[in-house]
């Protein structure tokens, strides 16, 4: 039976929501990494949770932003899957997998075809194996961006997004106030520390937008996504990126059974990012909680020890096949 979400009285704030969950995460269980090689001479890691047997689904994780296999939402997610004896694969973007991608071009909000080789070659390789998957922030938006542009054709076969920004020129925008700030230098630290390495790699530094001195001077994810993404992966400037990578208007789009969860307290987003029921086809089905903060959603526990609703509803959704 699944359980509705309610915050307990200490996890009301959308802030410890947020933070509570990096500051407590669980460990996780041992992975086994493969290397994907792909169609551009680059790679992608992926963290593998056991081996599908004859038939059984393969649940593939979509991290964040500058997130992976240590992420506290993907550790539990790996945990109730362990326990449950599903199998599962972190699918990391360029460069986080704690390795350097051997490009200039790393990866981006709207960035669906390193995510379409790792679906190709999962089906070639387990054909009887339906495929799930989540994705969450940045992930997410990835995966809604697949799902609507592939359609019937998607080789997943039902999805559960996450606290996904799908108005990404409204989140930028929600990044630069208030406490919000604070994620926002946290990632941008990461990000430009990122391109800071390939501008200083002999190998790389003629295809790099930027100079090191530029790179010190950015930053809001605006500056970054104008200076560094777009020019990077093909986009006409930053709003070209935002416009063509937000997955809103690929929701309409979606032919399979797919769940998009939202907090409208996330801290990371607007009620730009929450859609009308007209924006959403039949197989969406939307669920917006009024608390619950950026892939938070802490619903009991203590605050030492806090449990969750994410991976209860996400594998509820995924495995049992309910709405």
């Amino acid at each position: 039976m699944m359980r509705h979400f309610s915050p307990p009285w200490w996890a009301r704030n959308p802030h410890v929501q947020t933070i509570l969950p990096v500051l407590t995460k669980a460990g996780r269980p041992d992975l086994t990494r493969q290397r994907l090689e792909l169609s551009d001479g680059d790679f992608i890691d992926l963290d593998w949770l056991g081996q599908p047997k004859a038939q059984q689904p393969i649940v593939i994780i979509i991290h964040g932003l500058e997130g992976g296999s240590e992420s506290h939402y993907v550790r539990r997610l790996l945990n109730d899957c362990d326990l449950n004896s599903i199998c599962a694969v972190v699918h990391h973007h360029r460069s986080c997998s704690g390795e350097t991608n051997r490009r200039a071009r790393s990866y981006h909000s709207g960035d669906t075809q390193d995510l379409q080789e790792n679906l190709s070659q999962l089906r070639l390789k387990y054909p009887d194996s339906p495929l799930l998957a989540v994705g969450y922030s940045l992930g997410g938006n990835v995966l809604t961006k697949y799902l609507g542009e592939n359609a019937n054709a998607s080789l997943i076969t039902r999805a559960v997004v996450v606290s996904a920004p799908l108005q990404l020129s409204a989140c930028a925008k929600r990044l630069e106030s208030g406490f919000s700030k604070v994620y926002q230098s946290y990632l941008i630290k990461q990000l430009r520390h990122k391109a800071a390495e390939k501008v200083n790699n002999p190998q790389l530094s003629q295809d790099m937008p930027v100079s090191l001195s530029q790179i010190s001077q950015l930053h809001t994810f605006y500056d970054f996504d104008h200076r560094v993404t777009a020019p990077l992966h093909g986009f006409d400037g930053v709003d070209d990126y935002y416009r063509s990578a937000s997955g809103m208007d690929f929701l309409q789009y979606i032919q399979k059974p797919t769940l998009v969860i939202h907090a409208a307290d996330d801290p990371f987003m607007t009620a730009d990012v929450i859609p009308s029921a007209e924006q959403c086809a039949n197989q969406v089905t939307y669920e917006l909680h009024s608390q619950g903060g950026h892939v938070g959603f802490i619903d009991g526990g203590t605050p030492f020890k806090p449990r969750y609703y994410l991976e209860q509803r996400i594998l509820h959704f995924l495995i049992s096949q309910e709405a």
